[in-house]
C-alpha cells in the first residue's frame, strides 16, 4: 500500500485526486494537510511513500502587490517541502507546477514540447519555474522528483 501525502488541504485538485485514490482503498492511503500556517514543519514525513504538493496560490493577480507573496508561497514554500520530504525518507516527490512556465500563450498558437525553453512571461510563471529549478537538485535515486505542468485546470468556479 502506498501512502500518499497531499499538501494543499481542501484544493481542488488535492481533493480530487484523494477522491480518485479512494477509489482503490488497498492500494493508497491518502492523508491531506493544510500548509497555511507552520504546523505542517512538525509533521512527520517519514510514513510516507509519496509527497503531492498542490499548496500554493494560483494565477489570481498580476497586481504587483501580490509579487512577493508569490514567490513566498510558489517558490520558498515548495523546496522547503521537498527539502522535509526529502531528509525525512518520503521516496517521491510530485509538484505541481503550471504550463505557464512557458509563458502566455493567448495571443498565439504554439505547440510545446520537450525542447521548448521555458520563458514566463509573469511572476506567477516565474514563481513555479524558480520552484521547479529548486527543487531538481534534490533529486537522487532515493528521492524522485515529478514536475507536472498542466494547462488551465477546468472544475468547480472555472
Amino acid at each position: 500500500m502506498k501512502k500518499v501525502l497531499i499538501t494543499g488541504k481542501n484544493s481542488y485538485i488535492g481533493n480530487a485526486l484523494e477522491k480518485w485514490l479512494a477509489k482503490e482503498p488497498e492500494n493508497y492511503q491518502v492523508e491531506s494537510i493544510d500548509m497555511k500556517d507552520g504546523s505542517w514543519k512538525e509533521r512527520d514525513f517519514s510514513s510516507y511513500d509519496v509527497v503531492f504538493h498542490v499548496a500554493g496560490i494560483a494565477h489570481v493577480s498580476t497586481d504587483p502587490k501580490m509579487e512577493e507573496l508569490y514567490y513566498k508561497v510558489n517558490r520558498d514554500l515548495t523546496i522547503e517541502t521537498a527539502e522535509k520530504a526529502k531528509a525525512e525518507g518520503v521516496k517521491q516527490f510530485i509538484f505541481m507546477s503550471s504550463i505557464i512556465v512557458y509563458g502566455d500563450s493567448s495571443s498565439s498558437k504554439r505547440v510545446i514540447d520537450r525542447k521548448t525553453i521555458p520563458t514566463p512571461s509573469n511572476f506567477y510563471g516565474n514563481s513555479k519555474l524558480q520552484a521547479e529549478e529548486g527543487i531538481k537538485n534534490l533529486e537522487s535515486d532515493e528521492f524522485k522528483i515529478v514536475i507536472l505542468r498542466p494547462p488551465m485546470i477546468y472544475g468547480k468556479g472555472s
